[in-house]
């Protein structure tokens, strides 16, 4: 999702809020954003894994986050493959892209949004989720608590190989980095309704009008828009296992996006 050494240009995206910027393309390698009527279409070409390929929009070229709670993002996507066969990592809503051009140091992740990840990738941060799939996700690695306790992962990272410790200790965890997710049951190549209402300490992800998860806490500060797809892959979990790389793809892969709308919303009562 990005790259600090490649280009992007600004597209003609308006959206209906004052608060939102225009959005802009990143194309990275075989990585195309095109506009068919009111459909914009995400694509990266068969791939043998050896290089990057990304389609991406996203409203922060400036370098600079601007959206915050409450907000919500409704739109109507599809993808070329299923989740058994779609490869790399796709989807669309906020977050705080970890790396940018001019900047020194990575920022620790924070994001709401839904999320594909492909074998074998493996972001395991949810007890009793796979690490993998079509997810209503989020994440917030800020929180003082976890700031507090990263210099001791270490050992956490052994404690967690413990399956009877990692069952109790996981779940204080989840909660001290605001994760909460829940994978979505839906055949990703036809056309669905997603909306996410992202709230100050709270955020609820419906498909197709019905709520796929309602998570009790949510990312701080601004964030950032962004929807692509690319052919990468990452592994993170509990056990301190690490690491990233490149997919093969025998096809064309795509994400359609359309009636896209991020607008203000009002804050959820108490």
């Amino acid at each position: 999702m990005g790259s600090a050494n490649s280009a992007s240009i600004q597209s003609e995206i308006q959206l209906p809020s004052k608060q939102i910027a225009n959005l802009a393309t990143l194309q990275i390698g075989s990585g195309r954003v095109e506009q068919r009527e009111a459909i914009y279409r995400l694509s990266i070409a068969a791939t043998d894994g050896r290089s990057y390929h990304d389609a991406q929009l996203y409203d922060y070229a400036d370098g600079k986050f601007k959206l915050r709670a409450p907000l919500q993002m409704s739109l109507r996507a599809r993808f070329s493959h299923n989740s058994d066969q779609l490869r790399g990592t796709a989807g669309f809503g906020f977050w705080s892209q970890p790396v940018m051009p001019g900047q020194r140091l990575p920022r620790l992740p924070r994001q709401v949004w839904f999320f594909f990840g492909s074998a074998p990738g493996n972001m395991q941060f949810a007890l009793d989720v796979p690490g993998n799939g079509w997810k209503a996700a989020t994440l917030d690695m800020t929180r003082p608590a976890f700031l507090l306790l990263a210099p001791f992962s270490p050992i956490g990272f052994l404690l967690m190989r413990n399956k009877t410790l990692y069952r109790k200790l996981w779940r204080i965890a989840q909660r001290t980095i605001c994760v909460a997710e829940n994978l979505i049951n839906v055949d990703m190549r036809e056309w669905h309704n997603y909306a996410l209402d992202w709230q100050p300490h709270s955020a609820t992800f419906k498909v197709d009008d019905q709520i796929v998860l309602k998570a009790p806490y949510a990312p701080r500060g601004a964030l950032g828009f962004v929807a692509w797809i690319d052919n990468q892959y990452a592994v993170v979990t509990p056990q301190g296992n690490l690491g990233m790389g490149l997919v093969s793809a025998g096809e064309e892969q795509w994400l359609e996006i359309g009636d896209l709308h991020l607008e203000p919303g009002a804050k959820a009562p108490g």
